[in-house]
């Protein structure tokens, strides 16, 4: 488990993380959203003892991870794939980190296999690949079997198979009832990985809730319903706060009405439907509708337009 108490993070007078509160919790993907300059980095960078907070505190399975005397038994992470001397291969530089920590040469071969670098485990890692590289960080932050892994960025690289396995192997991590910490700008991957989210703008919390409810939050509450009978169903939808817009021949969107009165509606009046389907925000159009304020360029761009 991860959390965070109203945790800060100056850098003389640029405050990159303010008052941040939350909990990571074990057996469920979450993603960690937030717009470039929200502070994901910076936050992520207090979670593994990286930065020390200017106020507040942040635990990893219930203490910092400085105070942890086995922290690679504690918590995984893949920050930077690449921070790899590129003339060691794969087995050695997995080899090497699991002699400082103790553990067995075994691991070392097992967390090759689950990550799939067995035919490459001996060749140089400069000679890798981006996706390969990933699937290096992968196995450094699995070695240690850790409870909680934080993993950054973690499908940079990978072909479509790759995104595949990723996806799968985290959601399988979390089953098993380990903490998985996601963060990624892929918004179409990460709707299908992760359970709940975390999102956060210019360093303050500005979501902590499941997938289905940020997206909701989001939804305008449009329903498209398609009949050959749209003009007489539009009349009988007609009224006080409901809005029905012809978007093509047969097809409606109403708004100010759920599907179910819709239906019940066209069912008294013995109006067949062929289609009765809410209209939802995407992850994408859910985080950009309710992060638009937190965007670094957006606001530089409204101060200038200002001085001008």
């Amino acid at each position: 488990m991860i959390e965070a108490r109203a945790v800060s993070k100056r850098y003389g007078d640029k405050t990159a993380v303010d008052g941040l509160t939350f909990t990571v919790k074990p057996g469920v993907v979450t993603g960690f959203l937030g717009p470039n300059g929200s502070g994901k980095s910076t936050t992520i960078r207090m979670i593994m003892g990286l930065d020390a907070p200017t106020s507040g505190e942040v635990t990893v399975n219930g203490r910092p991870y400085a105070r942890h005397s086995a922290p690679l038994h504690e918590v995984g992470a893949l920050l930077e794939a690449r921070a790899v001397h590129t003339g060691r291969s794969a087995y050695n530089h997995l080899y090497a980190l699991a002699l400082t920590t103790g553990i067995p040469r075994r691991r070392v071969d097992e967390v090759i296999d689950i990550v799939g670098l067995r035919d490459v485990a001996r060749k140089r890692v400069g000679g890798f690949s981006l996706g390969m590289g990933q699937r290096l960080g992968v196995a450094a932050a699995l070695l240690g079997d850790p409870a909680t892994l934080v993993l950054d960025e973690p499908v940079n690289g990978l072909d479509p198979q790759g995104i595949l396995w990723i996806r799968t192997l985290l959601r399988g991590l979390a089953a098993e009832g380990r903490t998985v910490f996601v963060s990624s700008h892929l918004m179409s991957e990460m709707a299908l990985t992760a359970e709940h989210l975390i999102v956060i703008g210019r360093g303050k919390l500005i979501a902590d809730t499941s997938v289905q409810d940020f997206i909701d939050k989001a939804s305008s509450r449009v329903v498209r319903v398609r009949t050959t009978s749209a003009t007489e169903l539009r009349d009988l939808l007609a009224g006080a706060g409901v809005s029905v817009t012809s978007t093509e021949r047969g097809q409606l969107e109403v708004s100010g009405l759920s599907g179910t009165e819709i239906g019940q509606i066209a069912c008294r009046n013995s109006i067949a439907l062929e289609e009765l389907t809410p209209i939802q925000a995407s992850l994408e159009e859910a985080f950009m509708e309710l992060t638009h304020d937190s965007v670094e360029y957006g606001r530089e761009a409204q101060q200038e337009r200002k001085a001008s």
